[in-house]
């Protein structure tokens, strides 16, 4: 009896042993082994033996990329504005043994050196740069702390500036700002109208006056050319001048007789006599 549970007792301790020196590490994850309390080896995916109760697994870590999101936080520009940034880093582990003995939480650690380094560069740049310069800014942000971070056995794959934006305060004024610059460019525009009108309407009235007085030298002309053929035709005879400025005289009386205004029409008793007179007065030099 008491050979049996010796024997019970053999075989578990050799299933035991056999369990603590046998590891299968899954695809996708590395083991750090210490031996005694010191970093011994580090066991890839598959099968791997090592010695029961001198060496054990101290941590397991993953070989596949790792998401780490970067909290959003307050950034002040070179021009004092506020502005929201966060950010996303894609990183790999290629040294575990590194990056568990190399920094106490690599995780916290790369998002701190990843918000730092984000104040420092958006920092130096004024509020318009930084709203349009993701590119610089992300090629800036993963050359400052890949050289950090290799240092810890982690690689970092890239990182992208997930949002970026004003703070509501500064959202507000340049809101502001910009409904300020439309109403400007409106009263501008407003204003170049009413000058191009005023302009038109001058040119407009400019060249009514040139007409105007070449519609007048053009009349002035012409009498001009009717009184010399008149003159031509008339020669000494007086009868047919006598006779178109009588009924020149005629139309005349007849207008101020019809007129609201008129009260007393005197005719000369003398018709002919009196064109006579006016013809006379008009061929004497003044």
């Amino acid at each position: 009896m008491e050979g049996m549970v010796v024997v019970t007792v053999f075989v578990i301790l050799v299933l035991i042993t056999i369990t603590l020196g046998v590891r299968i590490v899954p695809q996708g994850t590395k083991n750090v082994v210490q031996r005694l309390g010191k970093y011994h080896k580090t066991l890839g995916p598959g099968l791997n033996i090592i010695l029961p109760y001198i060496d054990r697994v101290a941590y397991k870590v993953t070989t596949k990329d790792i998401v780490l999101d970067i909290p959003s936080q307050d950034v002040i520009t070179r021009d004092n504005a506020v502005i929201i940034a966060n950010a996303v880093a894609y990183i790999n582990i290629i040294s575990p043994e590194k990056s568990v003995y190399g920094v106490e939480d690599y995780r916290i650690a790369i998002q701190t050196l990843v918000q730092t380094s984000l104040r420092s560069i958006i920092g130096e740049m004024d509020l318009d740069d930084a709203l349009s310069s993701r590119g610089q800014i992300k090629a800036k942000l993963k050359d400052s702390i890949s050289d950090d971070i290799a240092d810890w056995g982690i690689t970092l794959k890239t990182v992208e500036i997930q949002d970026i934006n004003p703070s509501d305060t500064m959202q507000k004024a340049m809101e502001e700002q910009a409904a300020a610059e439309r109403r400007r460019r409106a009263t501008v525009t407003s204003a170049e109208g009413e000058k191009s009108a005023a302009i038109l309407e001058a040119d407009g009235r400019l060249e009514a006056s040139k007409r105007d007085a070449q519609a007048q030298v053009v009349l002035a002309e012409a009498s001009q050319r009717a009184i010399k053929k008149v003159t031509e035709a008339i020669k000494e005879n007086e009868l047919p001048v006598m006779y178109l400025l009588g009924e020149k005289y005629i139309d005349a009386v007849r207008d101020i007789s019809s007129s609201q205004n008129a009260k007393v029409v005197v005719l000369p008793a003398d018709l002919p006599a009196a064109v006579k007179g006016l013809l006379n007065t008009a061929g004497k030099p003044v």
